[in-house]
């Protein structure tokens, strides 16, 4: 394999997708910046450098970046750490949108500043939709996390003022065993308790924890063409009762217990109707564009997790 010579920085490197994509892009050759707010002990991984600091300050973190071809930034506080309280909601766009804004503005100081920006978003761009196909250039929602994502998406933007190519990824549910909605539900379905949340007739878009970073990594290298946004969900859409029987069938368990609306909406107030929201999720521009999902249907992603 013929060795990169591209250095990327990368923002929630200790994270679900950052930890796998910081491991990817060293495999490939590539020369890894990674940062947190807390750099872990320091580990020695060939074309691995740790950063930390406040992205929204001042810090070392910005040499780094100016030695730097590209930025992924996947940095954020996670969105179901607790209920939407007005100081919540605070941290979660701060975690997003200041932060991004940090890494533009230091961007634009650069005197060669990096040419390519990858910054995640969500499919909870779109809102509750029903059973509409959504594609990238469909509308946003207009509940609180729909603005969150418009407002993140913008920030991102403004790097293409520094000259920046600049992709906005909106995720999916990521699959994966060590954290995330399958990791959270596997013990219950295991005790034979599992089953939908909400709606068995809402959509649920997913996406397997290689193909999160595979469309990264797609991103990166251009594969996107123009294209400015790319929907990172599986091309097969699935219902929430849909998502429930085929993990029950492959664990051999029943699926037949639901966590109703309202419930949800007891528990965890406006978050609690976030979850349940649902998004029918096509990711036309990476069809379009040639990517080859590692794991296009549920049943096979879900396999390959839990063997």
């Amino acid at each position: 394999m013929a060795v990169s010579e591209r250095t990327v920085f990368v923002t929630g490197a200790t994270g679900l997708v950052g930890a796998r994509l910081c491991e990817k892009l060293v495999a490939g050759g590539d020369r890894v910046l990674a940062h947190r707010r807390r750099p872990p002990p320091a580990a020695r991984v060939p074309g691995l450098t740790w950063f930390g600091g406040d992205l929204c300050s001042p810090g070392e973190w910005e040499s780094a970046l100016a030695e730097s071809d590209a930025v992924v930034h996947l940095a954020g506080a996670s969105i179901v750490a607790g209920r939407w309280t007005p100081a919540r909601k605070r941290e979660l766009r701060a975690s997003r949108i200041a932060t991004t804004r940090g890494l533009v503005e230091a961007m634009a100081r650069c005197s060669s500043p990096p040419s390519v920006f990858v910054c995640a978003s969500a499919s909870g761009y779109y809102g509750a939709r029903g059973a509409e196909a959504l594609e990238e250039d469909s509308g946003p929602g207009g509940d609180f996390l729909a603005q969150l994502c418009v407002d993140w998406e913008a920030a991102a933007l403004a790097a293409q003022q520094a000259g920046a190519r600049v992709v906005r990824l909106r995720f999916g549910a990521i699959l994966s065993r060590r954290s995330g909605v399958l990791a959270s539900v596997l013990p219950l379905y295991r005790l034979g308790l599992g089953g939908a949340m909400g709606s068995p007739a809402s959509y649920f878009p997913w996406l397997h924890e290689d193909d999160a970073t595979g469309l990264i990594a797609f991103a990166l290298a251009g594969g996107a063409g123009e294209e400015s946004v790319l929907n990172a969900a599986a091309p097969q859409c699935v219902t929430m009762g849909e998502w429930a029987r085929t993990l029950g069938r492959i664990l051999k368990r029943p699926a037949l217990f639901r966590v109703p609306e309202v419930a949800l909406r007891l528990a965890f107030g406006e978050m609690g109707e976030a979850l349940v929201a649902g998004q029918r999720v096509v990711p036309k521009a990476a069809l379009s564009g040639g990517y080859d999902f590692a794991y296009p249907e549920l049943e096979a992603a879900l396999r390959a997790l839990i063997r």
